[in-house]
């Protein structure tokens, strides 16, 4: 039995050979994209993006009733701000959980479980008496909003494959690149008309709307013949197994170390404009929406892109962009000193790059540990929620009165991508890359051919 032989190119001495097809079933194939009908791919994205949504506007939303909440439940500061803590520790437990679990059990299950409880438990935070009430319900909250950000990327790797992949992953990043914008005008919204309370209740109601969209637009994409069997230890070695492959873990930290560099600028950057440069709350409004805007601009010419140009090359060039970005902050705050609009080129800058990286990093690392694509994408968003909630408070650590600890933050954290970027991903290998030597074949690629001969001919059998 031979693999791939040309029939076209007979051997002398062979007799006639029958060329059957032979089709992708392995447990490592993708689903077919038109599995549910070509139809249906616009809905279930649409239905992947609002999952993928689920933790900003988890976060964002009541972030501007945190003057009124505090009041209410006679909370300090600290307080209510461990309310987002322990919210950004239940995404990165419950993803590190559900993802694993659902390679076993198929990822609609965990998805309308998930989709269910968050509803219930915002109408717990809506209702909370105190603060440990509240504390305690927002981290079963982000366990249960964990649901909805790993199995999205999980969905995805199952039904898509070749230059669909990336394609369709930049327009997730781009719902995270939106969401965090538009959740805090929601919540201020909410709060002119009524209290935080009903900034709980308005995320309630979302959940409700998810559950529907899970239960008609998000069809079952990891068949039971395509299923992990054996028992949930197994189920988490497979995370173990994906640990051990230096480009997953390489693409995984250079995603991680920029998430870490988008959440310093998100949690700082009010400080840096509002207090530092004395800009107004209105002005501040269009420098994070012009630097949003040049996150969705990358998010859009990365999908573009991906289609022509290695997915490898793509990452790389991303990463150069948003570490000049930091580098030409940094060096403008030493050189000329703080500099609103120097500031403010320089995070379009980055923003761009990190715009590119996030679709790219995170399509080559699933499609690396695409035989275990809900642990992938586990461990892939674990890590970068993990360290974008360590760096989230850094800047307020080191002083928020000062442009320099945002620089200066940013700058380590995408130095750090880089280096993850040449020492482990490296990316000149192509692993992951569909175009590359450690990837699969592109979804283009001719089907192979299992070649079955001898076969006696008519002629012969006479």
């Amino acid at each position: 039995m031979v693999i791939g032989d040309d029939p076209r190119a007979p051997d002398a001495d062979a007799a006639p050979r029958r060329i059957l097809p032979v089709a992708r079933s392995s447990p490592a194939s993708p689903a077919p994209a038109g599995q549910a009908g070509a139809g249906r791919t616009g809905p279930l994205i649409v239905a992947l993006g609002a999952l993928t949504a689920f933790a900003p506007l988890g976060t964002d939303m009541y972030i501007p009733g945190f003057p009124d909440l505090g009041s209410s439940l006679h909370a300090s500061d600290s307080a209510v701000q461990l309310s987002m803590t322990t919210f950004f520790a239940g995404i990165v437990l419950g993803q590190l959980f559900v993802g694993p679990l659902s390679d076993k059990i198929g990822r609609r299950r965990p998805l309308l479980v998930g989709t269910s409880l968050f509803a219930v438990l915002s109408v717990v935070c809506a209702l909370a008496p105190n603060i440990a009430t509240l504390d305690a319900a927002r981290f079963l909250q982000g366990l249960a909003a964990s649901a909805g950000m790993v199995l999205s990327r999980a969905v995805v790797t199952d039904r898509f494959h070749g230059p669909d992949l990336p394609r369709y992953f930049a327009l997730l990043a781009m719902v995270l690149g939106v969401a965090p914008v538009v959740a805090p005008l929601i919540g201020s919204l909410v709060l002119t008309l009524s209290g935080w309370r009903t900034v709980f209740v308005v995320l309630a109601v979302i959940g409700v709307l998810l559950v529907a969209t899970v239960v008609f637009a998000v069809p079952e994409s990891l068949p039971p013949r395509r299923r992990h069997a054996g028992g949930l230890g197994g189920t988490f070695a497979s995370m173990g197994r994906l640990l051990r492959r230096r480009a997953f873990v390489g693409y995984v930290l250079t995603s991680a170390f920029a998430t870490g560099a988008m959440f310093t600028y998100i949690s700082g950057s009010s400080f840096v404009f509002e207090r530092v440069y004395g800009t107004s709350a209105a002005m501040y409004s269009l420098v994070f929406a012009t630097n949003a805007a040049s996150m969705l601009a990358a998010n859009s010419l990365f999908g573009r892109l991906s289609r022509r140009v290695r997915l490898t090359t793509l990452l790389s060039g991303a990463v150069a962009v948003a570490a000049g970005g930091a580098v030409l902050q940094a060096l403008l705050l030493a050189t000329v000193g703080a500099s609103m609009a120097g500031t403010w080129v320089s995070l379009v800058v980055v923003q761009a790059g990190i715009g590119g990286m996030f679709p790219a990093s995170i399509s080559l690392g699933q499609t690396l540990g695409r035989e275990n694509a809900g642990a992938a994408a586990a461990l892939q968003g674990g890590t970068q929620f993990a360290f974008g909630a360590v760096a989230a408070p850094l800047v307020g650590l080191f002083g928020s009165t000062s442009a320099t600890p945002m620089a200066v933050i940013m700058l380590a954290a995408l130095l750090c991508s880089v280096a993850s970027l040449l020492a482990l991903a490296r990316p000149w290998r192509g692993e992951g890359d569909p175009r590359g030597e450690g990837g699969p074949r592109a979804a283009h690629d001719p089907v192979p051919h299992l070649t079955v001969g001898p076969v006696r001919t008519t002629r012969e059998a006479g």
